[in-house]
């Protein structure tokens, strides 16, 4: 199968440090690529990839000092795709809605997955315009705000099996992991582990729009001695800060799409400790991967049980559910109903016989 995949341009793919959307578009570019497909990636010059890499800007624009505008190289993107769109079978976007225009008028399938969150008030006029647009989400309760989307199936993330090794010896430690912002509640995570007495260790980047949020409410926080921040860390050394951990603190309060930290954990064995917001209760299985709690002191109480739960049975969950592997079929499902959805519409579509003046004079040949 010819594939496009059409992936943000603030990180490279796969990203360098934090960058959850283009993590997931490489695991799936290379999955498919190892699976036989003729994959090509539109993605940031720096990317690397087993695909054909077609590249609208040189660097990530995240990391490009020199990157203004960040919407026209994805307008350029989109462009580049449409020009190329004959040369597919089916495309997926991973920019959320920008290439709905486009593919409007494409006679190739398209796909978008929707990876951010969906309960902002423009998004219902976004959706109820381009409601012939197929989508997929990455939860079910990702879905809950637009209900009018052309929803063809969720397909929760996946990692590479063999990304992140199990660890049945952790040192101890409480992680957080991801990205310093309100919705996040690294706040939460400090009160918890202090709750608990034991070391919280934050890995976690602070994006410029959520400087003064850290500035102001969070720095003082990370003077307490149980605590320990580390800064933003790259993939290299997600294995082992994950898989000594005693467990994973997600004590988020917003909506998220998905969390793919919390698969990341599993595939270490880490149980997870989550309120339940948005995709957590259908990622995580209470007193299987982790628990799900809805205040500090329950969360407290779930710090000392989680070396109760069985750290191989969290990685065969993991396996059973979470991979790339998994993800990629489910994806190619997708991909094939769309296209016999296409080819039974020219099917059913009916033939015009267009008067013999009307056709360009190569089509009279023979007559």
């Amino acid at each position: 199968m010819r594939i496009a995949q059409v992936a943000p341009l603030l990180e490279s793919v796969p990203p360098q440090f934090y960058g959850g959307t283009e993590r997931i578009v490489s695991y799936l570019t290379e999955e498919l690529v190892r699976e036989g497909h003729a994959v090509t990636l539109f993605a940031s010059g720096d990317s690397e990839t087993r695909a054909t890499l077609v590249a609208p800007c040189e660097r990530a624009l995240r990391l490009d000092l020199n990157s203004i505008d960040r919407l026209s190289p994805h307008v350029l993107e989109v462009e580049w795709m449409t020009q190329r769109a004959r040369d597919f079978d089916v495309i997926h976007a991973h920019i959320d809605f920008l290439p709905f225009p486009s593919f409007r008028r494409l006679s190739t399938p398209s796909l978008t997955t929707l990876h951010g969150r969906l309960d902002l008030p423009e998004m219902r006029a976004i959706f109820r315009e381009f409601h012939d647009m197929p989508v997929a989400s990455v939860s079910d309760s990702q879905r809950r705000p637009v209900p009018m989307a052309h929803w063809q199936s969720t397909v929760y993330h996946g990692i590479p099996k063999d990304l992140l090794p199990l660890n049945t010896k952790p040192a101890g430690y409480l992680a957080f992991l991801g990205r310093i912002s309100f919705e996040k509640r690294v706040d939460r995570a400090i009160e918890i582990a202090k709750r608990a007495g034991i070391k919280l260790r934050i890995a976690a980047k602070v994006d410029a729009n959520d400087r003064e949020y850290y500035d102001r409410d969070v720095k003082p926080l990370l003077n307490h001695p149980l605590v320990e921040f580390l800064g933003e860390i790259g993939e290299q050394h997600k294995a082992e800060f994950l898989g000594n951990a005693r467990a994973l603190l997600f004590p988020i309060d917003w909506p998220e799409p998905f969390g793919i930290v919390m698969i990341e954990a599993m595939a270490c064995g880490t149980p997870v400790i989550a309120y339940p917001c948005g995709s957590v209760p259908e990622v995580i299985t209470p007193g299987v991967t982790g628990f799900i709690v809805r205040s500090i002191d329950e969360a407290a109480d779930a710090v000392r049980r989680a070396p109760s739960l069985s750290r191989e049975a969290i990685r065969r969950h993991f396996e059973a559910h979470f991979t790339a592997e998994r993800m990629a079929k489910d994806y190619v499902r997708l991909y094939k109903t769309l296209m016999r959805a296409r080819d039974d519409d020219r099917r059913d579509a009916p033939s015009v016989l267009l008067p013999a003046q009307e056709l360009p004079a190569a089509k009279l040949g023979g007559i």
